[in-house]
Protein backbone atom coordinates (compact mmCIF):
# COMPACT_ATOMS: atom_id res chain seq x y z
CA UNK A 1 0.00 0.00 0.00
CA UNK A 2 1.29 3.45 -0.81
CA UNK A 3 2.15 5.72 2.03
CA UNK A 4 1.24 9.27 1.12
CA UNK A 5 2.58 12.00 3.31
CA UNK A 6 1.28 15.45 2.64
CA UNK A 7 3.71 18.14 1.68
CA UNK A 8 2.80 21.27 3.61
CA UNK A 9 4.08 24.76 3.23
CA UNK A 10 4.55 26.20 6.67
CA UNK A 11 3.48 29.76 7.35
CA UNK A 12 6.26 32.24 7.86
CA UNK A 13 7.72 31.65 11.29
CA UNK A 14 9.11 34.79 12.91
CA UNK A 15 11.02 34.21 16.11
CA UNK A 16 11.71 36.74 18.81
CA UNK A 17 15.37 37.65 18.84
CA UNK A 18 17.32 37.45 22.04
CA UNK A 19 19.35 40.39 20.78
CA UNK A 20 18.16 43.14 18.45
CA UNK A 21 21.70 43.94 17.29
CA UNK A 22 21.88 44.10 13.50
CA UNK A 23 24.92 41.81 13.65
CA UNK A 24 22.46 38.93 14.11
CA UNK A 25 21.64 39.29 10.42
CA UNK A 26 25.23 39.22 9.19
CA UNK A 27 26.06 36.83 6.39
CA UNK A 28 28.34 34.90 8.73
CA UNK A 29 25.40 34.07 11.04
CA UNK A 30 22.67 33.47 8.47
CA UNK A 31 22.14 29.98 7.02
CA UNK A 32 19.63 27.88 5.10
CA UNK A 33 19.98 24.14 5.74
CA UNK A 34 18.05 20.89 5.62
CA UNK A 35 17.53 19.52 9.12
CA UNK A 36 15.37 17.08 11.05
CA UNK A 37 12.98 18.27 13.75
CA UNK A 38 13.16 16.77 17.23
CA UNK A 39 10.17 17.56 19.45
CA UNK A 40 9.24 14.32 21.25
CA UNK A 41 7.08 16.04 23.87
CA UNK A 42 5.26 18.28 21.38
CA UNK A 43 6.52 21.36 23.23
CA UNK A 44 6.44 24.95 22.00
CA UNK A 45 10.23 24.82 22.03
CA UNK A 46 12.16 22.30 19.97
CA UNK A 47 15.48 21.69 18.30
CA UNK A 48 16.82 20.85 14.87
CA UNK A 49 19.50 18.32 13.95
CA UNK A 50 21.49 19.15 10.86
CA UNK A 51 22.65 16.23 8.77
CA UNK A 52 26.21 16.59 10.10
CA UNK A 53 24.92 16.01 13.64
CA UNK A 54 24.99 19.67 14.75
CA UNK A 55 22.11 20.32 17.17
CA UNK A 56 20.36 23.71 17.03
CA UNK A 57 18.16 24.90 19.88
CA UNK A 58 15.33 27.13 18.59
CA UNK A 59 14.41 30.08 20.83
CA UNK A 60 11.10 31.82 21.62
CA UNK A 61 8.50 32.06 18.88
CA UNK A 62 5.79 34.49 17.86
CA UNK A 63 3.61 31.42 17.09
CA UNK A 64 3.30 29.59 20.43
CA UNK A 65 0.73 27.13 19.07
CA UNK A 66 3.08 25.85 16.41
CA UNK A 67 4.05 22.24 17.16
CA UNK A 68 6.68 20.87 14.76
CA UNK A 69 6.57 17.08 14.44
CA UNK A 70 9.48 14.84 15.40
CA UNK A 71 11.31 13.34 12.41
CA UNK A 72 9.85 15.93 10.04
CA UNK A 73 12.45 17.10 7.54
CA UNK A 74 12.58 20.86 7.04
CA UNK A 75 14.40 23.42 4.97
CA UNK A 76 15.26 25.84 7.76
CA UNK A 77 16.17 29.51 7.41
CA UNK A 78 17.88 30.52 10.65
CA UNK A 79 20.30 32.92 12.28
CA UNK A 80 23.02 31.72 14.65
CA UNK A 81 22.77 33.60 17.94
CA UNK A 82 25.06 31.91 20.45
CA UNK A 83 27.45 29.01 20.71
CA UNK A 84 26.65 26.65 23.57
CA UNK A 85 29.53 25.70 25.92
CA UNK A 86 31.29 22.37 25.46
CA UNK A 87 29.31 19.52 27.02
CA UNK A 88 25.90 21.07 26.36
CA UNK A 89 23.08 19.09 24.78
CA UNK A 90 23.04 21.56 21.88
CA UNK A 91 25.73 23.21 19.78
CA UNK A 92 24.07 26.55 19.02
CA UNK A 93 21.11 28.73 19.90
CA UNK A 94 19.35 29.96 16.78
CA UNK A 95 16.53 32.18 15.66
CA UNK A 96 14.39 30.38 13.10
CA UNK A 97 13.40 32.92 10.46
CA UNK A 98 11.36 30.59 8.28
CA UNK A 99 10.85 26.86 7.75
CA UNK A 100 9.46 24.71 4.99
CA UNK A 101 8.32 21.13 5.52
CA UNK A 102 9.96 18.65 3.16
CA UNK A 103 8.01 15.65 1.94
CA UNK A 104 9.42 12.79 4.04
CA UNK A 105 8.72 9.16 3.15
CA UNK A 106 9.90 5.59 3.71
CA UNK A 107 11.35 3.47 0.92
CA UNK A 108 8.60 1.27 -0.51
CA UNK A 109 9.26 -2.45 -0.85
CA UNK A 110 7.62 -3.91 -3.93
CA UNK A 111 5.57 -7.05 -3.61
CA UNK A 112 4.88 -9.27 -6.61
CA UNK A 113 2.52 -7.58 -9.03
CA UNK A 114 2.77 -4.13 -7.39
CA UNK A 115 5.23 -2.49 -9.76
CA UNK A 116 2.58 -0.78 -11.89
CA UNK A 117 0.95 0.73 -8.81
CA UNK A 118 3.71 3.33 -8.50
CA UNK A 119 3.74 4.62 -12.07
CA UNK A 120 6.86 5.31 -14.10
CA UNK A 121 6.37 8.77 -15.57
CA UNK A 122 9.31 11.00 -16.39
CA UNK A 123 10.90 13.20 -13.76
CA UNK A 124 13.90 15.53 -13.88
CA UNK A 125 16.65 15.58 -11.25
CA UNK A 126 18.48 18.74 -10.17
CA UNK A 127 20.59 16.94 -7.58
CA UNK A 128 20.54 13.91 -5.29
CA UNK A 129 22.57 13.39 -2.12
CA UNK A 130 22.70 11.54 1.19
CA UNK A 131 22.22 13.45 4.43
CA UNK A 132 22.21 11.54 7.71
CA UNK A 133 20.06 8.45 6.93
CA UNK A 134 18.07 10.10 4.14
CA UNK A 135 18.34 10.26 0.38
CA UNK A 136 17.42 13.82 -0.54
CA UNK A 137 16.25 14.63 -4.06
CA UNK A 138 15.55 17.99 -5.66
CA UNK A 139 13.47 17.31 -8.74
CA UNK A 140 11.05 18.77 -11.25
CA UNK A 141 8.08 17.38 -13.15
CA UNK A 142 5.37 18.54 -15.53
CA UNK A 143 1.71 18.68 -14.63
CA UNK A 144 -1.33 20.87 -14.36
CA UNK A 145 -4.14 20.31 -11.86
CA UNK A 146 -3.96 16.73 -10.56
CA UNK A 147 -2.20 15.19 -7.58
CA UNK A 148 1.11 13.48 -8.43
CA UNK A 149 2.99 10.88 -6.39
CA UNK A 150 6.71 10.36 -5.90
CA UNK A 151 8.17 7.20 -4.34
CA UNK A 152 11.47 5.40 -3.96
CA UNK A 153 10.95 1.67 -4.37
CA UNK A 154 13.03 -1.46 -3.94
CA UNK A 155 12.32 -4.43 -6.19
CA UNK A 156 14.29 -7.35 -4.76
CA UNK A 157 13.44 -9.40 -7.85
CA UNK A 158 15.98 -7.32 -9.83
CA UNK A 159 19.24 -7.65 -7.87
CA UNK A 160 22.70 -6.68 -9.09
CA UNK A 161 25.16 -9.56 -9.36
CA UNK A 162 27.77 -7.62 -7.38
CA UNK A 163 25.48 -7.13 -4.41
CA UNK A 164 24.40 -3.54 -5.05
CA UNK A 165 20.81 -2.65 -4.16
CA UNK A 166 18.67 -1.45 -7.07
CA UNK A 167 16.20 1.31 -6.22
CA UNK A 168 13.82 3.12 -8.54
CA UNK A 169 12.48 6.65 -8.22
CA UNK A 170 8.88 6.36 -9.37
CA UNK A 171 6.69 9.26 -10.44
CA UNK A 172 2.97 8.74 -10.98
CA UNK A 173 1.59 11.71 -12.94
CA UNK A 174 -1.99 10.49 -12.51
CA UNK A 175 -2.66 11.10 -16.23
CA UNK A 176 -2.24 14.83 -15.69
CA UNK A 177 -1.66 17.36 -18.47
CA UNK A 178 1.87 18.76 -18.87
CA UNK A 179 1.12 22.48 -19.05
CA UNK A 180 3.45 23.57 -16.24
CA UNK A 181 6.79 22.66 -14.66
CA UNK A 182 6.93 22.21 -10.88
CA UNK A 183 9.87 21.85 -8.50
CA UNK A 184 10.05 19.69 -5.40
CA UNK A 185 12.24 18.36 -2.60
CA UNK A 186 11.75 14.94 -1.02
CA UNK A 187 13.63 12.95 1.65
CA UNK A 188 13.47 9.15 1.72
CA UNK A 189 14.39 7.37 4.98
CA UNK A 190 16.99 4.71 4.16
CA UNK A 191 16.65 3.11 7.58
CA UNK A 192 13.19 1.92 6.57
CA UNK A 193 14.93 -0.25 3.96
CA UNK A 194 18.04 -1.20 5.92
CA UNK A 195 15.82 -2.95 8.46
CA UNK A 196 14.71 -5.30 5.67
CA UNK A 197 18.21 -6.13 4.42
CA UNK A 198 20.57 -8.80 5.76
CA UNK A 199 23.87 -6.92 5.56
CA UNK A 200 27.12 -7.99 7.24
CA UNK A 201 29.24 -4.96 6.43
CA UNK A 202 29.67 -1.33 7.51
CA UNK A 203 28.11 0.09 4.35
CA UNK A 204 25.86 -0.75 1.41
CA UNK A 205 25.94 0.37 -2.22
CA UNK A 206 22.76 1.58 -3.89
CA UNK A 207 21.94 2.53 -7.45
CA UNK A 208 18.85 4.69 -7.99
CA UNK A 209 17.28 4.37 -11.45
CA UNK A 210 15.27 7.31 -12.78
CA UNK A 211 13.07 7.61 -15.84
CA UNK A 212 14.62 10.98 -16.60
CA UNK A 213 13.40 13.54 -19.12
CA UNK A 214 16.74 13.51 -20.92
CA UNK A 215 17.68 9.85 -20.42
CA UNK A 216 15.13 7.07 -20.12
CA UNK A 217 17.14 5.23 -17.46
CA UNK A 218 19.62 7.45 -15.67
CA UNK A 219 21.54 5.83 -12.80
CA UNK A 220 22.66 7.51 -9.58
CA UNK A 221 25.11 5.33 -7.58
CA UNK A 222 25.98 6.06 -3.95
CA UNK A 223 27.23 4.40 -0.78
CA UNK A 224 25.37 4.53 2.52
CA UNK A 225 27.63 4.10 5.57
CA UNK A 226 26.16 2.77 8.78
CA UNK A 227 26.80 4.68 12.02
CA UNK A 228 27.93 7.72 10.05
CA UNK A 229 26.34 11.12 9.47
CA UNK A 230 26.78 10.68 5.69
CA UNK A 231 26.89 14.44 5.47
CA UNK A 232 27.01 16.13 2.08
CA UNK A 233 26.79 19.90 2.17
CA UNK A 234 24.34 21.55 -0.22
CA UNK A 235 23.93 25.27 -0.79
CA UNK A 236 20.42 26.67 -0.40
CA UNK A 237 19.02 30.17 -0.40
CA UNK A 238 15.68 31.86 0.19
CA UNK A 239 14.59 31.19 -3.40
CA UNK A 240 14.40 27.49 -2.57
CA UNK A 241 11.29 28.19 -0.49
CA UNK A 242 9.35 28.63 -3.72
CA UNK A 243 9.71 24.90 -4.49
CA UNK A 244 6.33 23.16 -4.24
CA UNK A 245 4.37 26.28 -3.32
CA UNK A 246 1.73 25.55 -5.91
CA UNK A 247 2.22 21.92 -6.82
CA UNK A 248 0.35 18.76 -5.81
CA UNK A 249 2.95 16.14 -4.98
CA UNK A 250 2.60 13.40 -2.36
Amino acid sequence: MKKYIFLLLLPFIAFVSCDNDDDDYSLDNYRVDIATVENPDNDPYFYLIRDNGIRLWVGATNYPNYRPRTEQRVLADYTLLYDRPEGSNYDHDVRLNDAYNILTKDVEILSEGESDNFGNDQVGIYNMWIGSHYVNIRFYYRGYNKTHYINLVWDESQPYEDGKIRLELRHDANNDATNRTYNGIVSFDLDSLIDELDINSSSVDFVIHVNNFNENNKEYPFTYKFNDNNYSSMDFDRDDYTDNQENNIK
